[in-house]
C-alpha cells in the first residue's frame, strides 16, 4: 500500500480533502495502482514551527 505525507501549516477542512482527493488520483494515475491502496496523511505544524530562508513561516507572514 502506497503512503504519501504530507507536512504544511496549519490548513482548513477543506483545503485538506482537496488535497488527498488530487493527490490520490494523480499518484494513482501515475503508478497504475488503484486509489483505495493509498494512504494520505497529512502532518500540521503552526507557521512558527516552519523555518523558510531563515525566518520562520510566522514570520514570513507578518513582514507583508
Amino acid at each position: 500500500m502506497p503512503a504519501i505525507t504530507i507536512a504544511i501549516d496549519q490548513t482548513s477542512e477543506e483545503k485538506k480533502k482537496q488535497l488527498v482527493e488530487k493527490i490520490t488520483k494523480d499518484a494513482s494515475e501515475i503508478t497504475g495502482y488503484p486509489p483505495e491502496f493509498f494512504f494520505v496523511y497529512i502532518q500540521e505544524y503552526p507557521p512558527e514551527n516552519i523555518g523558510v530562508a531563515g525566518r520562520t513561516l510566522k514570520e514570513t507572514r507578518n513582514r507583508k
